[in-house]
């Protein structure tokens, strides 16, 4: 069975298990106070543009996400996020365990608008009886989304005016965000989030790390006692150096864009190859996330050599499905991938969708 459900089925790459290897023998500090850490944090915060703000690992993505907005919401506030959002639907109710809500504002898309932004936030602070709501505080965003998109630098820039206007933070989940920065219609840079958002973090356990995140908090009023949150949550990992020593790795010679580029190459190669089958998309990605629509047989026979994603069942009998590549995904195996999508839909992609129907037909 070859996978396609997510970008986290492999280990590491081999540069950072090598790292790993050749400095396992040194005596360093704990808890991210080491070498490995603060050089991997100079190193981010030159790729940023920005050597002023805060860079903190964290061991992985519900936790620097349950960090980072506990720590910024008083108890009475809440976080936008769209319906869609990762911490709206699948961090099993993280923040909402925290004592926080989410405000879930639909989307067709995944992505939120700053018009959206303007007017929950509006209708809010002109209700009378605001104070028996939670009050939105904050603004969650993901680039690439859930669905596979990117936020343009316009949109971006709309969001952080908005924010900026009401005095609520922006914060944006980077868990794939190599893969968004190396999409070809990507025009948001890493420069570009340290200047739009007040806190962001950096994507290491969907992009090559083993594991571990980096927190970048780019606005001075969000930085105090920060790593007292990270231990309170239980995202201080106490061999911190394995966080620092991935990210060094990561972000030398370009090893983190190179390998997302790879990804994307081969998501692209496999959007293609849907489409010449004829197939349509639930959404229009150009990331290493891919969501074709298939029709039932189709989707059963595919089912019978691949691992992927069940996204949504549609009307007809077809279903919306993702196929999911990472830095690790072997060309040989997207070939074998296309060459089947080739063949499936010649037969199946224009014929009933009732499976036995369609099993008689090919007979």
């Amino acid at each position: 069975m070859i996978r396609f459900e997510c970008d986290y089925a492999e280990g590491a790459h081999p540069r950072i298990l090598e790292a790993l290897l050749k400095t396992n023998r040194e005596q360093t500090s704990g808890y991210g106070e080491d070498i490995f850490c603060e050089t991997a944090k100079k190193i981010i915060g030159l790729a940023c543009g920005n050597s002023d703000m805060d860079v903190h690992f964290l061991v992985g993505g519900t936790q620097a996400n349950i960090t980072v907005i506990s720590s910024i919401l008083r108890p009475h506030q809440a976080v936008i996020s769209a319906d869609k959002g990762h911490i709206a639907e699948h961090e099993t109710g993280a923040i909402e365990a925290t004592g926080h809500k989410v405000i879930a504002l639909p989307t067709e898309d995944g992505k939120i608008t700053a018009k959206q932004v303007r007017q929950v936030v509006m209708e809010h602070f002109t209700d009378a009886s605001q104070e028996h709501m939670p009050q939105p505080a904050m603004v969650y965003i993901s680039h690439p989304t859930e669905t596979g998109l990117l936020y343009t630098k316009q949109e971006l820039t709309e969001l952080s005016t908005v924010c900026r206007e009401r005095k609520i933070p922006l914060y944006l989940d980077g868990a794939r965000l190599g893969y968004g920065l190396a999409a070809p219609k990507n025009d948001v840079f890493m420069a570009d989030l340290a200047k739009l958002c007040d806190v962001f973090y950096i994507g290491g356990t969907k992009v090559g790390a083993m594991f571990g995140e980096a927190v970048c908090i780019v606005n001075d009023k969000y930085k105090e006692d920060f790593r007292y949150h990270i231990k309170q949550r239980g995202g201080l990992l106490s061999k911190g150096r394995f966080l620092g020593i991935q990210f060094d790795t990561l972000f030398r010679d370009g090893l983190y864009l190179e390998i997302s580029k790879t990804a994307v190459e081969q998501a692209l190669r496999i959007k293609e190859a849907f489409k010449n089958g004829g197939c349509d998309f639930l959404y229009d990605s150009y990331t290493n996330q891919q969501f074709p629509i298939l029709n039932r047989v189709v989707y059963s026979e595919l089912s019978k050599l691949y691992s992927f994603s069940t996204w949504k069942k549609l009307e007809g009998e077809r279903f919306a499905v993702r196929f999911v590549t990472s830095w690790a995904t072997r060309e040989e195996n997207v070939d074998t991938l296309i060459s089947d999508i080739k063949r499936l839909c010649k037969i199946y992609g224009d014929r009933p969708t009732n499976y036995e129907e369609a099993e008689t037909e090919e007979n």
